[in-house]
C-alpha cells in the first residue's frame, strides 16, 4: 500500500446491511452498559444497587438474544465485506472479531451461571428464572463468577482495541473502513 501522509484512499463502494450496522451498534451499547453497571453498582445504597443488579441481568437476556440474532443474522441474510487490504491487518482484524465473538458468547452463558451457581434466581425486569442445578457449592459460584469477571475485562479490553483500529483507520490510514460500520453515512 502506498499512499502519502494525509492523502485519503478511496472510500470502499460496499457497506454492511442497516440489520448489521444496528445489531453492531446495539451490542456495542449493550455490553457498555452491562459493564458500566457491574462496575459501579457496589457504589450505590441497597434499593439502588438491586435495581442495577436487575437491570444489569435483563439486559444480560437481552444481549443473549441481539447475539443469537446477530449470528444467525451474520451466518444467512448479513452482508459480509471484503477484508481492507492491509495484508497482517487484516488478519489480525479478522482473528479480533472472532474472539470478540466468542468471548462474548463466554460471557452471556457464564452471566447466567454466575446467578444459578451463587444458588440465586436470574431477574428478568422481576419476573424470576430459578437455576435449572440443585445447590451449588460456594467455591463453584465463586469461580465462576471470577470467570465472568475475567472474561468481561477480557472484551472490554479487545473492544477498545478494536474501537482504537476504527479510529486508526478513519484518521490515519483515511480508508474508508469505519465509515463501512456507521449507521448514517
Amino acid at each position: 500500500m502506498s499512499m502519502t501522509q494525509g492523502e485519503p484512499m478511496a472510500a470502499p463502494p460496499y457497506n454492511y446491511d442497516p440489520m448489521s450496522i444496528a445489531l453492531h451498534w446495539l451490542t456495542a451499547l449493550l455490553v457498555v452498559t452491562q459493564f458500566l453497571l457491574a462496575e459501579f453498582w457496589e457504589f450505590f445504597a441497597k434499593p439502588t444497587e438491586h435495581a442495577m443488579v436487575v437491570t444489569h441481568m435483563s439486559l444480560g437476556m437481552i444481549l443473549t438474544g441481539v447475539y443469537l440474532l446477530r449470528l444467525v443474522w451474520r451466518g444467512s441474510a448479513g452482508r459480509r465485506l471484503p477484508a481492507a487490504g492491509l495484508g497482517v491487518l487484516d488478519r489480525v482484524a479478522k482473528a479480533t472479531h472472532h474472539a470478540l465473538y466468542t468471548l462474548l458468547g463466554a460471557e452471556l452463558v457464564l452471566g447466567f451461571a454466575t446467578r444459578w451457581t451463587h444458588n440465586q434466581a436470574l431477574s428478568f425486569f422481576g419476573l424470576l428464572i430459578p437455576s435449572p442445578f440443585g445447590q451449588i457449592s460456594r467455591q463453584t459460584g465463586w469461580l465462576v463468577g471470577q470467570a465472568h469477571d475475567v472474561v468481561a475485562w477480557t472484551i472490554i479490553v479487545l473492544a477498545g482495541c478494536h474501537a482504537a483500529a476504527a479510529l486508526l483507520h478513519h484518521y490515519v490510514i483515511r480508508d474508508g473502513v469505519l465509515r463501512r460500520m456507521l449507521p448514517f453515512r
